[in-house]
């Protein structure tokens, strides 16, 4: 298909779905609640004859399945989006602004979601000579909704649990990414996004009169101590070539000005880019924590949770993913990233069933200095990246 008629295509649908990504902002859902973004996707779906099986995920995920129409169709190619948002209190003044206070989408979700309903509105009306399988999933901002539908067998064909007659070959996925001028997308293969370990410490003492110090063992001493050195894993325990991160994000003690509590807890997220250098931070983390709280006379408590584990993407399916976007898109507005970041990211668990290629697509409007970044509350998905996203997410679908 000429690239022209792809992009007529979109621009006849494009009034209808800025009007569902508006809609989709306006009424954001929490991980693992998206029921009514879960609605919104099977109608769409329905309204383009695709096949559609839901509840998925925890009971809001839904896949969509297109067939090839040709004779003898190529390997199934999976396009991914995610539905979830955060609990922010948004402040973009926009009026089209979340209508439920305290949750928003800081993250860019609903327009991940809208691309794929385009796709899946343009590749409804083409020929397609491979089949194509639409995931749309639930609870991206840390609860695993990826990890539970790969669990499920999302890519695993009709057989497995998924939609289809054989699995999924290569998926690709997406990210509105705020410091990428719009019009460009960018990817890498390898890690692309870290693994996401996040903890929680109890440090315990003895609680004593804030004037008599001496008769107990300070919690919060210990653990102002204790998150100083946890800073040496990256400075002394790890390559300076490498990378690792380990930040506190909350700390939590005390009642009163003058008296020296029991207990102190703090939580935060350790980030790593390859398993060794993971296992190394979590062993020198345990270490650090229990002989620094032990060193004031206290003793600590770790709940360790591992997150989702390091983006790898396929180099293959990177090399496609290349290839198929500076051809539809044009050689300058495709870039090759050289390092990852440490954001992280489920998609990874997709990595695990199939080929797979996670790429960026650039939300920055041009020659802007600055544009509001994912998680903040006044962070809005640039309505013009929108056309690029499905283009490429279709020609994707067609040639990767």
């Amino acid at each position: 298909m000429a690239d022209s008629t792809l992009r007529s295509l979109i621009q006849s649908e494009l009034p209808s779905l800025l009007a569902i990504r508006h809609d989709l902002h306006r009424n954001p859902e929490l991980s693992m609640q998206e029921k009514r973004t879960s609605e919104v996707v099977q109608r769409e779906l329905r309204a383009c004859g695709a096949r559609i099986k839901s509840g998925l995920g925890g009971g809001t995920g839904v896949l969509g399945y297109l067939p090839a129409t040709t004779a003898k169709p190529g390997p199934t190619i999976a396009l991914r989006a995610d539905m979830d948002a955060l609990p922010i209190l948004e402040q973009t003044g926009k009026p089209y602004s979340s209508q439920t206070p305290g949750v928003m989408h800081a993250c860019g979700h609903d327009g991940h979601t809208t691309i794929l309903l385009g796709a899946a509105r343009i590749l409804a009306r083409v020929e397609r000579p491979r089949p194509v399988l639409f995931v749309f999933q639930p609870a991206e901002e840390g609860g695993g909704g990826g990890e539970i539908m790969c669990g499920e067998g999302c890519l695993a064909g009709e057989a497995g649990g998924g939609l289809g007659d054989a699995p999924v070959s290569r998926i690709y996925g997406l990210h509105g990414w705020p410091t990428l001028e719009v019009g460009k997308v960018a990817s890498k293969p390898g890690a692309m996004l870290a693994s996401t370990d996040d903890f929680e410490v109890i440090v315990k003492g003895t609680q004593s009169h804030g004037a008599y110090p001496h008769y107990g063992h300070d919690s919060i001493l210990a653990a102002a101590h204790i998150i100083a050195a946890l800073q040496q894993i990256a400075s002394r325990n790890v390559g300076p070539l490498d990378s690792v991160v380990c930040s506190v994000g909350q700390i939590n003690a005390g009642t009163a000005n003058n008296i020296i509590p029991e207990t102190c807890t703090f939580i935060g997220t350790v980030r790593t880019l390859n398993p060794a250098t993971r296992a190394i931070a979590k062993r020198r983390f345990f270490e650090v924590v229990e002989h620094a709280a032990r060193a004031f006379g206290c003793e600590a408590k770790i709940n360790w949770h591992e997150g989702y584990p390091v983006t790898v993407n396929d180099a293959e399916a990177t090399e496609t993913w290349l290839g198929v976007a500076r051809t539809a898109l044009g050689a300058d507005r495709v870039q090759l990233n050289d390092h990852a970041t440490m954001g992280g990211e489920d998609f990874a668990y997709y990595g695990r069933h199939a080929k797979a290629c996670f790429y960026f697509l650039g939300l920055k409007p041009r020659n802007a200095e600055t544009y509001p970044t994912l998680h903040q509350p006044d962070f809005d998905f640039n309505d013009d990246a929108l056309p690029m996203g499905i283009e490429l997410m279709c020609e994707l679908a067609l040639r990767g």
